[in-house]
């Protein structure tokens, strides 16, 4: 779900507000906002080993304001045409229902939960008007390391690729890790991140869905959209604590993660096991409408939402090495999805799982539609293949097929 970084959730403040609301202080304006930056930047520049090159602005928005760039950031990283393929994956891999709208829905829960936003633009944070106090000091620092951030890499750079799902899940995880991670010692000099067992950061969603299911628009979200808006925050501080302990010294906006893979398995990331990618022929069968791939977080999203379970959803997407679906037809109603897995026993593992999911996902056995289940070997590698449409579909007589890109061969 890799879309709209630099923003402080209700995520970051449920998490790092319980330890500091009495550290809250009197802010009137944005004076005071500017003096509260200027202090907190030597922290932040100390916490990431990165010096600020200048000094961000710092200005109040109304909710309304804020809604207003939700909307606006929504529309710039999601044109019709890709919130139209995006919508109807989803629907077709049944992590959102057939009757959710993704953009009203994802608009109204990032409104909900914005506690405030840097934007590169302007390099500016911006802070809502209507946050508490003792969560000012969590918002600012926050915000003030995407600033950081950005002076070191073109942060729209990194999170606007098209059709790059889960390479920008990995992005805005490191980014939003980071942030999380380096502000602890801003609000709590006395905590220190890098002594934190790894792991840590994920086991906190426990405190954090308490806080949240108070709020009306997270609560009601699919699970997609509820563990996609947590995991940057949190997967991505567990990936940068184990990051600062093996390359002490070293930046992490140098050498970014490639993969969600990468982000829930370090270790893969030390090994430099990059995703194989993977290439649909040109000349398919129907009328391409939209195409992208889940990575390996997506994939486990995609079990725990029709098998229920989280370790068992876990376990079937380890092994994961790359992924690409394409949604296709006039109707955007037929689904086509490879993935390549490490060895053949986990693919054998994934089509076993995915056989049981899709069972479970489409209980109501419509006869007007077909899917298909299958392992198969390309360039030697262990592949699984889903095909899900309408029974009538002309692309049943000639599948579309793939290839490893030449950077994976």
């Amino acid at each position: 779900m890799g879309r709209l970084t630099r923003l402080s959730t209700a995520v970051v403040v449920v998490v790092l507000s319980l330890g500091c609301r009495e550290r809250a202080q009197a802010v009137q304006g944005e004076a005071d906002l500017k003096d509260m930056v200027h202090r907190m930047m030597p922290v932040v520049a100390q916490a990431t080993g990165l010096p600020f090159k200048r000094e961000p602005l710092v200005l109040r928005r109304s909710r309304a304001q804020v809604r207003d760039y939700v909307i606006r950031k929504f529309d710039e990283d999601l044109p019709p045409a890709d919130l139209a393929g995006v919508q109807s994956a989803l629907r077709l891999f049944g992590l959102i229902p057939d009757s959710l709208e993704l953009r009203p829905t994802m608009i109204d829960l990032l409104t909900e939960q914005i506690a405030g936003y840097y934007d590169p633009d302007s390099n500016a944070l911006f802070i809502p008007a209507d946050i508490e106090p003792f969560q000012l000091r969590v918002v600012v620092s926050h915000e003030l390391v995407h600033a950081l951030q950005d002076q070191y890499v073109h942060l729209d750079s990194i999170i606007t690729q098209r059709h790059a799902n889960d390479r920008r899940s990995a992005a805005q995880a490191v980014l939003e890790g980071q942030a999380t991670v380096a502000q602890i010692p801003v609000l709590m000099p006395e905590q220190k991140p890098d002594t934190f067992a790894l792991g840590w950061f994920w086991r906190q969603r426990a405190v954090m869905a308490a806080q949240q299911a108070q709020m009306k628009e997270f609560a009601r979200a699919p699970l997609w959209l509820r563990e996609g808006l947590i995991f940057p925050y949190l997967g991505g501080a567990d990936f940068i604590v184990w990051f600062r302990h093996k390359y002490f010294g070293r930046s992490v906006l140098d050498s970014m993660p490639q993969s969600t893979e990468q982000i829930l398995h370090p270790e893969r990331y030390a090994a430099h096991d990059e995703p194989t990618d993977l290439v649909f022929a040109s000349g398919g069968p129907d009328t391409l409408q939209y195409e992208d791939g889940l990575g390996e977080f997506e994939t486990r999203l995609l079990f725990q939402q029709h098998l229920g379970d989280e370790a068992e959803a876990a376990n079937l997407a380890a092994g994961w090495d790359g992924d690409r679906y394409q949604v296709l037809g006039p109707k955007s109603d037929a689904l086509v999805w490879y993935s390549v897995w490490d060895d053949a026993a986990a693919a054998t593992r994934f089509a076993a799982g995915l056989q049981r999911a899709w069972q479970k996902g489409r209980p109501d056995g419509r006869t007007a539609r077909r899917s298909e289940i299958r392992q198969l070997t390309v360039a030697g590698r262990p592949v699984v293949r889903l095909v899900d449409a309408p029974t009538d579909w002309k692309g049943w007589r000639a599948l579309p097929t793939v290839r490893f890109s030449a950077r994976s061969e």
